[in-house]
Protein backbone atom coordinates (compact mmCIF):
# COMPACT_ATOMS: atom_id res chain seq x y z
CA UNK A 1 0.00 0.00 0.00
CA UNK A 2 1.30 3.41 -0.96
CA UNK A 3 -0.20 6.79 -0.22
CA UNK A 4 0.02 9.90 -2.35
CA UNK A 5 -0.69 13.46 -1.30
CA UNK A 6 -1.64 16.34 -3.56
CA UNK A 7 0.35 19.13 -1.94
CA UNK A 8 -1.76 21.73 -3.75
CA UNK A 9 -4.87 20.49 -1.95
CA UNK A 10 -3.47 19.53 1.47
CA UNK A 11 -4.22 22.12 4.17
CA UNK A 12 -2.59 20.13 7.00
CA UNK A 13 -5.90 19.79 8.86
CA UNK A 14 -4.46 16.81 10.72
CA UNK A 15 -7.45 14.51 10.48
CA UNK A 16 -5.25 11.87 8.87
CA UNK A 17 -2.73 12.26 11.70
CA UNK A 18 -5.48 11.65 14.25
CA UNK A 19 -6.68 8.52 12.44
CA UNK A 20 -3.26 6.93 11.82
CA UNK A 21 -0.43 8.70 13.68
CA UNK A 22 1.94 5.82 12.92
CA UNK A 23 1.81 6.80 9.25
CA UNK A 24 0.90 10.49 9.08
CA UNK A 25 2.66 13.35 10.88
CA UNK A 26 3.03 17.07 10.41
CA UNK A 27 6.53 18.51 10.39
CA UNK A 28 7.58 21.78 12.04
CA UNK A 29 6.38 23.70 8.99
CA UNK A 30 3.01 21.90 9.15
CA UNK A 31 3.72 19.94 5.98
CA UNK A 32 2.30 16.45 5.85
CA UNK A 33 4.85 13.66 6.17
CA UNK A 34 3.81 10.16 5.15
CA UNK A 35 5.70 7.26 6.65
CA UNK A 36 5.88 3.67 5.51
CA UNK A 37 2.74 1.58 5.77
CA UNK A 38 3.51 -1.88 7.11
CA UNK A 39 1.36 -4.70 5.75
CA UNK A 40 -0.91 -4.93 8.77
CA UNK A 41 -4.66 -5.29 8.21
CA UNK A 42 -5.65 -3.07 11.16
CA UNK A 43 -3.28 -0.27 10.19
CA UNK A 44 -4.29 -0.53 6.53
CA UNK A 45 -7.92 -0.01 7.53
CA UNK A 46 -7.04 3.04 9.64
CA UNK A 47 -5.07 4.45 6.70
CA UNK A 48 -8.15 4.03 4.50
CA UNK A 49 -10.23 5.84 7.13
CA UNK A 50 -7.60 8.60 7.29
CA UNK A 51 -7.63 9.01 3.52
CA UNK A 52 -11.43 9.10 3.45
CA UNK A 53 -11.52 11.69 6.25
CA UNK A 54 -9.43 14.23 4.36
CA UNK A 55 -11.74 17.24 3.88
CA UNK A 56 -9.86 18.35 0.76
CA UNK A 57 -9.51 14.88 -0.82
CA UNK A 58 -5.76 15.46 -0.96
CA UNK A 59 -4.86 11.84 -0.16
CA UNK A 60 -5.22 8.65 -2.15
CA UNK A 61 -4.17 5.06 -1.69
CA UNK A 62 -2.27 3.43 -4.53
CA UNK A 63 -0.75 -0.01 -4.94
Amino acid sequence: MAIEVDRNLCEANGLCVAAAPEVFTLDKDEELVIGEVVADAELAERVRVAVASCPRNALRVTG
